[in-house]
């Protein structure tokens, strides 16, 4: 028994560290993807034609316009506090994720510089910069990593100061775009502004995908209907809860159940046809862990 027990747990520490090792390539390699997009975004469709990014690399993008020195070059040396910052604060995975995502940056970066613009069409540039840009920056986030200080800096801040993390990140970039303003032209500084906000909603959707998680809340006296409905025509668990109406005093069941984003319109469409004056409340949720619930992992 002892020796069988033994060659047990040799095979699970073997296959802990083949899923760890596989874990390990996977980051490893959508991190570098990540960086690659956003050079790509970069240099082939926002420096051309002088649009700007936010954060570090749109400070990056004003001096090396007014300097002329490679924009990797400064986006490397800009970012270098934050990595002991991210270090210190974050966790080691997180620096060391960061780190190898912007010296890919860096040095893609310096490769395409001398690589023709895609477009001279000023708003094609944006919409699609913003688009590769944040794609790339959605991956290299999602597999946890970051590519710009300033992210991590806002997170330092948001422990110490009453205001989130976006807040601190929109006032960033409002000083940013405003000196970029002055030293690009202000049209220059009205497409950045535009690009930034294409690249935000990018990054949502590449974090979230397009499965992303809803919680709902359905009350109805068919309540048995519509769980078996949902557990045999969406293929969900549903979980029933006992209430109380807080007006009538009557006792209710509470249908709790999470679907994705694609799945929202058939379970509203089940609810609608089985019981039409049931109450529904639907929620966005950042994560689902445990439970029946399959979703595809991410790390």
């Amino acid at each position: 028994m002892g020796e069988a027990s033994l060659q047990q747990q040799i095979q699970k520490e073997l296959t802990h560290q083949r899923l760890s090792k596989r874990k390990i390539i996977k980051r490893t390699f959508f991190i570098f993807l990540g960086a690659v997009l956003m050079a790509l975004g970069i240099e082939v469709f926002l420096v051309p034609n002088m649009i700007m990014d936010g954060g570090i690399v749109g400070i990056s993008i004003i001096l090396y316009n007014l300097t002329g020195i490679k924009l990797g070059l400064f986006i490397f040396l800009l970012n270098i506090p934050f990595f002991f910052l991210g270090y210190k604060q974050i966790g080691k995975t997180f620096a060391i994720s960061t780190v190898f995502g912007i010296t890919v940056l860096s040095i893609t970066t310096n490769l395409l510089h001398h690589v023709a613009a895609f477009t001279q069409d000023m708003l094609l540039a944006t919409v699609f910069g913003g688009i590769i840009l944040g794609t790339g920056v959605g991956l290299v986030i999602r597999y946890g990593g970051a590519l710009d200080g300033s992210e991590i800096l806002a997170i330092l801040l948001n422990k110490k100061f009453p205001f989130s993390v976006g807040e601190f990140i929109m006032l960033f970039n409002v000083f940013i775009f405003g000196w970029g303003g002055f030293v690009l032209h202000w049209d220059k500084a009205m497409y950045s502004i535009l690009a930034y906000v294409i690249a935000f909603k990018t990054i949502d959707i590449v974090i979230d995908g397009f499965d992303e998680s809803k919680s709902a809340w359905i009350i109805s006296d068919k309540y048995k209907d519509i769980g078996d409905a949902i557990i045999a025509r969406l293929g969900r668990g549903v979980t029933y809860l006992s209430g109380e109406g807080g007006y009538s005093g009557d006792d209710k069941k509470v249908i709790f159940c999470i679907v994705t984003r694609l799945e929202e319109a058939k379970l509203k469409s089940i609810v609608e046809e089985l019981d039409p004056s049931a109450f529904l409340a639907v929620a966005d949720i950042n994560e689902v862990r445990g439970g029946r619930f399959k979703k595809r992992d991410i790390h």
